[in-house]
Protein backbone atom coordinates (compact mmCIF):
# COMPACT_ATOMS: atom_id res chain seq x y z
CA UNK A 1 0.00 0.00 0.00
CA UNK A 2 0.96 2.93 -0.98
CA UNK A 3 -0.47 6.48 -0.19
CA UNK A 4 0.35 9.78 -1.60
CA UNK A 5 -0.22 12.33 0.84
CA UNK A 6 -0.54 15.99 1.27
CA UNK A 7 1.84 18.40 3.40
CA UNK A 8 0.99 18.23 6.76
CA UNK A 9 1.99 20.78 9.76
CA UNK A 10 4.39 18.22 11.08
CA UNK A 11 6.51 19.36 8.08
CA UNK A 12 8.92 21.72 7.60
CA UNK A 13 8.45 25.04 5.34
CA UNK A 14 11.72 25.34 4.33
CA UNK A 15 14.62 22.63 4.90
CA UNK A 16 16.01 22.35 8.31
CA UNK A 17 16.55 19.67 11.00
CA UNK A 18 14.08 16.80 11.54
CA UNK A 19 14.43 14.23 14.77
CA UNK A 20 12.18 11.63 12.94
CA UNK A 21 14.76 11.68 9.35
CA UNK A 22 16.68 13.36 7.17
CA UNK A 23 14.10 13.19 4.23
CA UNK A 24 11.30 14.65 7.09
CA UNK A 25 13.33 17.83 7.28
CA UNK A 26 13.50 18.62 3.53
CA UNK A 27 11.00 21.69 2.63
CA UNK A 28 7.70 20.36 1.99
CA UNK A 29 6.18 22.63 -0.81
CA UNK A 30 9.31 22.02 -3.05
CA UNK A 31 9.72 18.43 -2.58
CA UNK A 32 8.41 14.69 -3.43
CA UNK A 33 9.41 13.21 0.01
CA UNK A 34 9.46 8.86 0.81
CA UNK A 35 8.38 8.57 4.29
CA UNK A 36 6.86 5.68 6.68
CA UNK A 37 2.84 5.44 7.35
CA UNK A 38 1.21 4.15 10.01
CA UNK A 39 -1.71 3.19 7.88
CA UNK A 40 -1.22 -0.73 7.26
CA UNK A 41 -0.65 -1.17 10.76
CA UNK A 42 -3.98 0.79 11.15
CA UNK A 43 -5.87 -1.35 8.59
CA UNK A 44 -4.77 -5.06 10.56
CA UNK A 45 -5.91 -3.70 14.12
CA UNK A 46 -9.53 -2.85 12.01
CA UNK A 47 -9.35 -6.03 10.14
CA UNK A 48 -8.03 -8.66 12.21
CA UNK A 49 -7.77 -10.80 8.98
CA UNK A 50 -5.24 -8.34 7.46
CA UNK A 51 -3.39 -8.27 10.65
CA UNK A 52 0.55 -8.75 9.14
CA UNK A 53 -0.43 -9.31 5.61
CA UNK A 54 -0.09 -5.54 4.49
CA UNK A 55 2.74 -3.47 4.34
CA UNK A 56 2.91 0.48 3.16
CA UNK A 57 4.61 3.47 2.55
CA UNK A 58 3.93 7.18 2.03
CA UNK A 59 4.82 9.74 0.00
CA UNK A 60 4.64 13.44 0.97
CA UNK A 61 3.75 15.41 -1.76
CA UNK A 62 3.23 19.18 -2.57
CA UNK A 63 -0.35 19.90 -2.16
CA UNK A 64 -2.36 21.04 0.54
CA UNK A 65 -5.10 18.71 0.84
CA UNK A 66 -6.36 15.69 -0.45
CA UNK A 67 -4.56 11.98 -0.37
CA UNK A 68 -4.42 9.04 -2.76
CA UNK A 69 -3.91 5.41 -1.89
CA UNK A 70 -2.65 2.92 -4.01
CA UNK A 71 -3.05 -0.44 -3.02
CA UNK A 72 -1.50 -3.72 -5.08
CA UNK A 73 -3.27 -6.66 -4.09
CA UNK A 74 -2.70 -10.50 -4.46
CA UNK A 75 -6.02 -12.04 -3.92
CA UNK A 76 -6.84 -15.86 -2.97
CA UNK A 77 -10.46 -16.08 -5.09
CA UNK A 78 -10.23 -15.39 -8.74
CA UNK A 79 -11.67 -11.92 -9.09
CA UNK A 80 -12.17 -9.86 -12.76
CA UNK A 81 -11.56 -5.77 -12.02
CA UNK A 82 -15.28 -5.77 -13.45
CA UNK A 83 -16.65 -7.96 -10.58
CA UNK A 84 -14.40 -5.66 -7.72
CA UNK A 85 -15.57 -2.77 -9.22
CA UNK A 86 -19.25 -3.90 -9.08
CA UNK A 87 -18.78 -5.25 -5.29
CA UNK A 88 -17.39 -1.92 -4.17
CA UNK A 89 -19.95 0.03 -5.89
CA UNK A 90 -22.66 -2.02 -4.48
CA UNK A 91 -21.26 -1.55 -1.27
CA UNK A 92 -20.74 2.35 -1.37
CA UNK A 93 -24.22 2.25 -2.50
CA UNK A 94 -25.65 0.20 0.30
CA UNK A 95 -24.59 -0.48 4.05
CA UNK A 96 -21.39 1.85 3.47
CA UNK A 97 -22.97 4.84 1.74
CA UNK A 98 -21.47 7.83 3.52
CA UNK A 99 -18.51 6.33 4.29
CA UNK A 100 -17.05 5.06 0.74
CA UNK A 101 -17.45 5.96 -2.36
CA UNK A 102 -17.34 5.09 -6.15
CA UNK A 103 -16.88 7.14 -9.28
CA UNK A 104 -15.62 6.64 -12.77
CA UNK A 105 -15.30 9.89 -13.91
CA UNK A 106 -11.94 11.68 -15.01
CA UNK A 107 -11.20 12.75 -11.39
CA UNK A 108 -7.92 14.31 -9.76
CA UNK A 109 -7.05 15.27 -6.28
CA UNK A 110 -9.10 18.39 -6.02
CA UNK A 111 -12.26 17.25 -7.02
CA UNK A 112 -12.23 15.37 -3.10
CA UNK A 113 -11.92 18.90 -1.35
CA UNK A 114 -14.36 18.76 1.52
CA UNK A 115 -15.46 14.92 0.66
CA UNK A 116 -16.82 13.66 3.73
CA UNK A 117 -16.17 10.14 2.90
CA UNK A 118 -13.25 8.13 4.16
CA UNK A 119 -12.74 6.59 0.71
CA UNK A 120 -13.34 7.08 -3.00
CA UNK A 121 -12.75 4.23 -5.05
CA UNK A 122 -11.76 5.60 -8.40
CA UNK A 123 -12.69 2.86 -11.02
CA UNK A 124 -10.90 4.14 -13.79
CA UNK A 125 -7.72 4.21 -12.23
CA UNK A 126 -7.66 1.12 -10.84
CA UNK A 127 -5.72 -2.39 -13.50
CA UNK A 128 -5.47 -6.04 -13.48
CA UNK A 129 -2.74 -7.73 -14.11
CA UNK A 130 -4.82 -11.17 -14.26
CA UNK A 131 -7.81 -12.21 -11.70
CA UNK A 132 -5.78 -12.97 -8.48
CA UNK A 133 -3.11 -9.53 -9.31
CA UNK A 134 -4.68 -5.96 -9.05
CA UNK A 135 -4.19 -2.69 -7.94
CA UNK A 136 -7.09 -0.09 -6.43
CA UNK A 137 -6.55 3.20 -6.48
CA UNK A 138 -8.77 5.45 -3.45
CA UNK A 139 -8.87 9.10 -3.15
CA UNK A 140 -9.38 10.88 0.49
CA UNK A 141 -9.99 14.37 1.89
CA UNK A 142 -7.21 13.59 4.94
CA UNK A 143 -8.76 16.19 7.00
CA UNK A 144 -12.35 16.80 6.40
CA UNK A 145 -13.58 13.02 5.68
CA UNK A 146 -11.24 11.67 9.47
CA UNK A 147 -12.97 14.53 11.21
CA UNK A 148 -16.29 13.07 9.84
CA UNK A 149 -15.76 10.17 10.90
CA UNK A 150 -14.53 11.36 14.74
CA UNK A 151 -17.76 13.37 14.56
CA UNK A 152 -19.51 9.74 13.64
CA UNK A 153 -17.73 7.66 16.26
CA UNK A 154 -18.58 10.83 19.17
CA UNK A 155 -22.67 9.93 18.00
CA UNK A 156 -21.96 6.36 18.18
CA UNK A 157 -20.54 7.11 22.14
CA UNK A 158 -23.72 9.26 23.15
CA UNK A 159 -26.39 6.60 21.50
CA UNK A 160 -24.83 4.20 24.10
CA UNK A 161 -24.57 6.02 26.74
Amino acid sequence: MTTVHAITATQKTVDGPSSKDWRGGRAASFNIIPSSTGAAKAVGKVLPALNGKLTGMSFRVPTVDVSVVDLTVRIEKKATYEDIKAAIKEESEGKLKGIIGYTEDDVVSTDFLGDSRSSIFDAKAGIALNDNFVKLVTWYDNEWGYSNRVVDLLRHIAKSK
